[in-house]
């Protein structure tokens, strides 16, 4: 059993790691590169006007992104016999057919043999309006895969930091104690203060020395990596009275155990009176919950609300095929699978409107029930009718059963074989399905989350994707294929707990 599973588990990652890299390939393939700043208006209009200024910040973004290796030539004289003659640019005047005054540049013979080894290693050289040139090569689908692999895995480590003017700088992993007292393994050197340190927080210990690195969010939410947009609390900060990292007392939002290294020349005042040394970075605390936090919320007391209306009601439709229950289960089945969902959903709406409830989640907000009735209801009652047919699909199956009639003709009575019999076989394709129910919840749900304007994961894909926003749309794509992947695994192992008869491992018989 131990070997299957490895073995399911060894496809899986196997299996997550090829949609990714597909999803990569027609994200930065087929997609124009220039879609990327179509939602970033302000600094396209900052820079309407200014070519030179418009070519560095597009190249330099492209390149972030992943999409191009972007040379200036500076980085680009690096490779020069002479530097200095690399970069020497000599400007003519001279007086244009129209009687404007215009320069012209000239470059030197050492920078035009590194413009002609560039060029034969497959970059395009362009040049500035005001002297100078870059050079740029778009990097082949296979390299784009291999540079997103590349840093995929973060790993914190006491010589990441580099800081020139901190020459001195201690570098060394330590057991020490937070600024609370409490134990906690501490860096120096590392990118983060705490590689391991514990909190009042779910899951309650928390690492920094090994993380997963999706790159950064861009056009929405820039300069935050993905993971950090999905995981970060949302609404207003949360300013407390805390011991500083330095002993002291103050009245502030920042958590401490967030904190990452800061560069020597980048430091001011305010960051000396409160930190001892350069981690002085933090994250803040927020009063609301993250994204993920509030569409899994909604999504698990939403299931289990369907699975307890859902499970009884197939169940009575069974040990009543032909009777109005039976039938009124399913008229309900009916309506409920023809119905457009966004239909019933502004339906629903309407209905809890005239009790009072709210129809927008930010009305009343996340500290007031009232704000979760509807959206809870909804995605429940709209789970009931596929959970409702099955369940009373493999009842009524297992009824015709060869045992059942053996059950019945030893005197057992009906309610005895529906409940010790019956249920038993007909609940274990339904137990398959649950971890799939219960970990995709972190998903969300696209319309009723925009409907109510609930700030949760329900809408971060498809709002990622119409603002080309790659990286969010690749991490997006890496988390849900791995949730549902693995968690058909895990329904598979949770079968053979509910009924011992079935082998996963078993093999075929023989011709």
């Amino acid at each position: 059993m131990k070997k299957y599973i490895l073995g399911r588990v060894f496809r899986a990652i196997i299996a997550v790691f090829v949609v990714t890299s597909i999803a990569i390939l027609m994200v930065y393939t087929m997609i124009p590169k220039d879609n990327v700043f179509r939602d970033d208006t302000g600094q396209m209009s900052k820079l309407n006007g200014n070519p030179d200024g418009m070519a560095d910040f597009k190249n330099n973004k492209w390149e972030q992104l992943g999409y191009l290796d972007f040379q200036r030539q500076a980085e680009m004289c690096q490779s020069s016999s002479d530097y200095n003659a690399c970069m020497l640019i000599e400007e003519e005047p001279y007086v244009d057919e129209y009687g404007q005054d215009m320069v012209e540049y000239h470059y030197s013979d050492v920078a035009q043999e590194v413009i002609d080894q560039y060029t034969a290693d497959g970059y395009t050289v362009s040049y500035y309006t005001k002297g100078g040139f870059y050079a740029v090569r778009e990097y082949s689908g296979l390299e784009i895969i291999a540079n997103f692999y590349k840093n995929f895995i973060d790993i914190d480590h006491p010589w990441k930091v580099e800081d020139p003017d901190n020459p001195e700088m201690e570098r060394s992993v330590y057991f020490a104690t937070d600024y609370n007292g409490v134990p906690a393994i501490k860096c120096s050197g590392c990118e983060h203060n705490y590689l391991l340190y514990f909190d009042g927080s779910f899951p309650f210990i928390h690492q920094n020395f090994i993380g997963i690195d999706f790159g950064s969010s861009y056009p929405t939410y820039q300069n935050s990596s993905t993971l950090d947009v999905i995981n970060q609390n949302q609404g207003s900060l949360v300013s407390e009275e805390r011991t500083l990292p330095n002993g002291n007392t103050a009245k502030t939002a920042e958590n401490y155990h967030t904190c990452v290294y800061k560069q020597t020349s980048a430091l001011d005042s305010r960051d000396l009176n409160k930190f001892p040394d350069n981690y002085a970075t933090c994250k803040t605390y927020y009063q609301d919950p993250s994204m993920v936090t509030i569409s899994y919320m909604f999504g698990i007391i939403s299931l289990i609300l369907a699975y307890l209306i859902a499970i009884p009601a197939g169940v009575s439709m069974a040990r009543n095929k032909g009777k109005i229950q039976d039938k009124i289960g399913t008229v309900y089945i009916n309506i409920m699978i023809s119905l457009p969902s966004l239909a019933f959903i502004y339906f629903m709406k309407l209905i809890g409107f005239n009790f009072g409830l709210p129809d927008k989640f930010p009305i009343f907000g996340f500290n007031d029930l009232r704000s979760y009735i509807l959206p809870v209801i909804i995605l429940a009652l709209l789970s009931t009718s596929s959970v409702m047919i099955w369940m009373r699909r493999y009842m009524v199956d297992q009824s015709n059963a060869d045992y059942v009639k053996f059950a019945r003709a030893k005197g057992l009575s009906q309610r005895e074989i529906f409940r010790k019999h019956i249920l038993k076989n007909a609940i274990i394709p339904i137990v398959n399905g649950i971890p799939s129910s219960i970990i995709l919840c972190i998903s969300g749900s696209v319309i009723t989350e925009t409907v109510f304007a609930v700030p949760g994961m329900g809408k971060m894909l498809p709002d990622a994707i119409n603002s080309f926003n790659n990286n969010m749309v690749i991490t997006l794509t890496f988390i849900f294929t791995g949730l549902s992947i693995f968690s058909i695994l895990i329904g598979d192992l949770l079968m053979t707990v509910v009924d011992p008869r079935i082998q996963l491992t078993a093999k075929g018989g023989n011709d």
